[in-house]
C-alpha cells in the first residue's frame, strides 16, 4: 500500500451534492481539498445525479418560485411528515439556511427553471434545476476543477483510521491498488447503505429481495459502518428510508427519477389480490409520495398496481415504461395477472362510494369516497372511462435514514455526545438527524446543501488552526 504524497487540509469522502458543497466551501475558505469519489467519472455525483429540485424557503415570488414559503412553514412540513421525530435544532437550521441555497448554487454555475405543473404541486416550495441533477453536478465539478480541488475517481474508501477521536487517514483502493490518504480534517459524505443488499436484508428480511434501488449502486455504507465501528453515535432506524413506489419494470439499480410514478393520487392502488390498502389522496403528492415505497413493501410479494382511467391520463408525468392498457377492468386484471373478479369488485365498490364534488388535482379538493374500509379523501373520481391504464409498482429505495449523529456544526458525535476532533458529516450519511421516517420532496438536497456548506466551513476552520 502506498501513501499519498500531496498534503491536504480537507479530505471529502463522497462525490455528490453534499460532498461537492463541502469541497467548494472549504476551498473558498483557503483549504487544500481532496475529493474521493467511489464511482467512475461518468457515474460521478451519487444519487444527486437523479434529482430534479431542492426545497427552499423564500419571502416573496422569484423568477423560479411562486408566492412565498417561510422557514417556519418548511420546518412545520418537515416535522409533520416525520411525525415529530426529528432533531428540531438541526431541522431548524435546514429550514432557515435553505433560503440561501439558490443564490449560493448560482455562484457555482447552477441554473434553474420554473417548476412543472400537475400532481407535483411544487411551484411555491421547490426550485428546479435546469438539466436536472446531472447538470447540477457537472457545474459543481467544473468549478472544483477551476478552483484547484483534486478529484480522484474510482476511489473506494475501504477503511478509516481513527485514534482517540481523531481521524488519521483512510485506506483507498483504486483498481486493485491500495494507498493511504491523510488530511487535517475529513468530511464524510459517502451516502447511506441502500445499495448494500445484504444490509437491506438484515433490516427487512426476504422482502428486501424485491426492492429496487433507484439510485447509485456505489452507496453500500462502507464509510458509515466503519465510523459506527469506531464508536460514533448512530441515529435513525436501519429499516427506515426514503422509498417510493416506482414502476416495477425498472432496473435493479440506478433507474433514477424517471422510474417514479406520479399517477397514484389520481386513481386507485391495489395489491396482487386486487384490494386497495391505503388512502391514495390523503395529502399533496410531494408530502406523501415517499410513504408508498414502504406501503408496497408490506404487501404480498412487495408488488402493487396503480390504476387510472382516461379522465386523468394527461394529468401526471408518465413512467419511462408504457402503461398496460385495456378497454375494460376485467381485461386489465388479466393483463396485470390479478383476479378479474376481485378487481371488478374493488372498482365497483369504489365507484359506488364516490361522492359528488368539484375535482381539482391542484388542491386538496375534498372529492372523496364514503363507507369504504379505506376511504379516499381527495381526488376521488369514478373509474369508468376506458381505456384503463395499469402500472406495476415495486418499492424503490432512494436512500436510507440510518446515519451518524452530528451537532449543529456538522461534527460527528461519539455515543457520549462528545464530538470527534476533526470528523464532519453531510448529506445522506447524516440525514437521519432530520429525517426519521417521513419525507417531503426536495428536502434531501436541502439537507445536503446546508450541511455540506457547514461541514466545509468547519473542516476548513479546523485545518487552519
Amino acid at each position: 500500500m502506498t501513501s499519498a504524497n500531496v498534503p491536504y487540509d480537507v479530505a471529502v469522502l463522497g462525490g455528490g451534492n453534499a460532498a461537492l458543497g463541502a469541497a467548494l466551501t472549504a476551498r473558498r475558505a483557503g483549504a487544500r481539498v481532496l475529493v474521493l469519489e467511489r464511482a467512475p467519472r461518468h457515474f460521478r455525483g451519487g444519487n444527486s445525479r437523479h434529482v430534479r429540485n431542492l426545497r427552499c424557503a423564500h419571502a416573496a415570488p422569484t423568477d423560479i418560485l411562486t408566492d412565498s414559503y417561510s422557514p417556519a412553514e418548511l420546518l412545520d412540513d418537515l416535522v409533520r411528515v416525520n411525525g415529530g421525530e426529528t432533531d428540531e435544532t438541526l431541522a431548524r437550521i435546514v429550514a432557515e439556511r435553505s433560503a440561501e441555497c439558490v443564490d449560493w448554487m448560482r455562484v457555482y454555475g447552477v441554473r434553474f427553471q420554473a417548476s412543472l405543473r400537475g400532481t407535483l404541486h411544487l411551484s411555491r416550495t421547490n426550485a428546479f434545476f435546469l438539466g436536472g441533477g446531472k447538470a447540477l453536478m457537472n457545474s459543481y465539478y467544473a468549478q472544483a476543477e477551476r478552483l484547484g480541488i483534486d478529484v480522484q475517481y474510482d476511489a473506494d474508501v475501504v477503511a478509516l483510521e481513527v485514534d482517540d477521536g481523531v481521524w488519521r487517514g483512510a485506506t483507498v483502493e483504486t483498481r486493485g491498488e491500495r494507498r493511504r490518504v491523510t488530511a487535517r480534517a475529513v468530511v464524510l459524505a459517502a451516502g447511506g447503505f441502500e445499495a448494500n443488499l445484504g444490509r437491506l436484508r438484515e433490516a427487512w428480511g426476504d422482502a428486501a429481495d424485491n426492492f429496487i434501488v433507484r439510485g447509485t449502486p456505489y452507496n453500500t455504507g462502507t464509510v458509515l459502518h466503519a465510523m459506527l465501528d469506531t464508536g460514533a453515535q448512530s441515529i435513525g432506524s436501519p429499516s427506515e428510508c426514503h422509498a417510493v413506489a416506482i414502476d416495477g419494470r425498472a432496473p435493479k439499480f440506478d433507474g433514477g427519477i424517471a422510474t417514479r410514478l406520479d399517477s397514484v393520487p389520481l386513481g386507485i392502488v391495489v395489491n396482487r389480490d386486487g384490494e386497495r390498502f391505503h388512502d391514495e389522496g390523503e395529502d399533496f403528492w410531494p408530502k406523501r409520495y415517499a410513504i408508498w415505497g414502504k406501503l408496497v413493501a408490506r404487501e404480498p410479494g412487495q408488488v402493487a398496481y396503480s390504476i387510472v382511467d382516461a379522465k386523468v391520463r394527461d394529468r401526471f408525468i408518465p413512467s419511462m415504461f408504457p402503461p398496460i392498457e385495456a378497454v375494460s377492468v376485467r381485461e386489465l386484471a388479466a393483463k396485470l395477472g390479478i383476479s378479474a373478479a376481485a378487481l371488478e369488485r374493488t372498482v365497483t365498490d369504489f365507484n359506488a362510494a364516490v361522492r359528488p364534488g368539484a375535482f381539482d388535482h391542484e388542491q386538496l379538493d375534498g372529492c372523496r369516497t364514503v363507507g369504504l374500509a379505506r376511504d379516499k379523501t381527495n381526488w376521488a373520481q369514478r373509474l369508468d372511462t376506458p381505456p384503463y391504464w395499469g402500472y406495476p409498482l415495486r418499492p424503490g429505495i432512494t436512500f436510507t435514514y440510518l446515519g451518524l449523529r452530528v451537532d449543529e456544526r456538522a461534527r460527528v458525535l461519539f455515543a457520549s455526545g462528545e464530538p470527534f476532533a476533526n470528523v464532519y458529516a453531510a448529506g445522506e450519511i447524516m440525514a437521519g438527524n432530520v429525517l426519521r421516517r417521513g419525507y417531503v420532496a426536495g428536502i434531501g438536497m436541502t439537507i445536503g446543501t446546508v450541511f455540506g456548506r457547514i461541514a466545509g466551513e468547519e473542516a476548513a476552520r479546523h485545518a487552519a488552526r
